[in-house]
């Protein structure tokens, strides 16, 4: 519906306004928030369905994925990412741990039109870090999964991190592309997983085709042929607790990857050097309770980093890299132009050159920015906006003097030493996302 807005509420609510008036149509009770459910994702609208993902993996919830008649609110299908007893893939979970499995889906994920498949990211199994009475791959957590957009019925599924014992969420937005790959046009997925791999699926069929580590990791040797990680000995959380890398924050989280079919990169704000020793302990499920069974640590003395890393699908390469000070929190955005936008932690955001890397162009925005930057056109005017703190920016592309062209030729972008990006007048607001999950 052209005229809506929707939205979810923390308290695991659907809500439809009215985008004119903001008056409501709808409201829709998603889950019981009393038992540890909420709302932190935004609705993906697939032709008349709105569908919407459901956050709580740490508190013992059972995963699942939604999607509600645009115009009335009525539940059109679920899909529950902890496998049931009726699902295929309820063996993999050890007795009736399927019930508090986890699993959440609490970042958005994609449509492909031709296709008719809904692609989207799933979390962790509950609890996180002791996995005793869950054993087996805890089938549908840390995966990404394909359903027909009328039905919710499940095309094909890939998992990075079976039986994850680290909190690597594989809710990591999952990019379409189509490209040539093994010598043949193909339908791609891409994601640059949390567990340190960048892997490169068949869309189609599910398919694995590649899968190359992109920052430091200590947990596994490789994937082998089918693109399951071959773990190493005692790497598992302990008593004592286990030092690994990455930390369970990730080689990256929730923030937008993008890609770019001009450069024919793909571009990942990640996480380099970071580690955190692991425990695990017992704890007793209590609904609506924190139920992780263990923790982490910052490992005295390390310094983790944030990178930029343009990588090229067809090898995983890394094609260059960009560096910041500190763990970024915020995606990227590729634009049309030769550009790569993102922010650091520290409060700039900042244009690099597509092809080569080369910072072209800096603002200190004053606070840290935790969202994607956005691209839109006013007046025939191309406009970059980014959230700070709790102000949003926005900047007009300037074309260039000669002096400052990129590497590449490309006169549209703005660059450090020319003219910068005009700063529009913009209200603020706009705080960062929640990371409950």
């Amino acid at each position: 519906m052209g005229d809506a807005l929707y939205l979810g509420t923390y308290d695991a609510h659907l809500v439809c306004l009215d985008l004119r008036t903001g008056r409501e149509r709808w409201d829709v009770t998603v889950a019981d928030y009393k038992t540890g459910y909420s709302l932190t994702v935004a609705p993906l609208a697939v032709k008349d369905k709105i569908v919407v993902g459901i956050s709580g993996g740490e508190f013992g919830i059972r995963g699942f994925l939604d999607a509600y008649d645009a115009r009335t609110g009525a539940l059109a299908w679920r899909f529950w990412t902890t496998a049931g007893p009726d699902d295929p893939g309820n063996s993999t979970w050890e007795g009736e741990s399927w019930k508090t499995g986890g699993g959440a889906t609490w970042v958005t994920g994609t449509f492909d039109p031709a296709l008719n498949l809904v692609y989207w990211g799933t979390g962790n199994p509950a609890p996180d870090y002791n996995g005793d009475d869950r054993e087996g791959d805890n089938l549908y957590s840390n995966s990404v999964i394909a359903l027909n957009a009328d039905t919710g019925r499940l095309r094909w599924y890939f998992q990075y991190t079976p039986h994850d014992l680290h909190d690597w969420d594989s809710n990591q937005v999952p990019v379409l592309v189509d490209a040539d790959f093994g010598g043949r046009p193909r339908k791609l997925l891409l994601q640059a997983n949390r567990n340190t791999f960048f892997y490169v699926l068949d869309r189609e069929t599910g398919e694995y085709l590649s899968g190359t580590n992109y920052t430091k990791q200590t947990w596994a040797r490789g994937l082998d042929e089918r693109g399951r990680p071959v773990r190493l000995p005692n790497t598992a959380p302990t008593e004592e607790g286990t030092l690994v890398y990455p930390g369970l924050a990730g080689a990256t989280n929730w923030h937008s990857p993008t890609y770019s079919p001009l450069t024919k990169l793909f571009y990942v704000n990640a996480r380099e050097d970071f580690a955190e020793v692991f425990y695990k302990r017992d704890e007793e499920y209590k609904p609506g309770d924190r139920w992780e069974s263990g923790g982490t640590r910052n490992v005295e003395g390390a310094e983790p980093y944030g990178v930029v890393k343009a990588i090229e699908p067809a090898t995983g390469r890394i094609r260059w890299e960009f560096k910041q000070q500190t763990k970024p929190a915020s995606g990227l955005l590729s634009t049309a132009g030769g550009l790569v936008f993102g922010a650091t932690n520290e409060g700039h955001v900042f244009a690099l050159d597509a092809e080569t890397g080369q910072p072209l162009w800096r603002f200190l925005a004053g606070g840290s920015p935790e969202s994607n930057p956005v691209t839109y056109e006013v007046d025939g005017k191309q406009q970059i906006a980014v959230n700070a703190g709790d102000a949003l920016f926005a900047f007009d592309l300037m074309e260039l003097p000669t002096a400052a062209r990129s590497a590449s030729g490309r006169s549209a972008a703005p660059a450090r030493g020319g003219r910068p990006p005009r700063t529009s007048d913009t209200p603020s607001g706009g705080s960062a996302p929640s990371t409950r999950r």
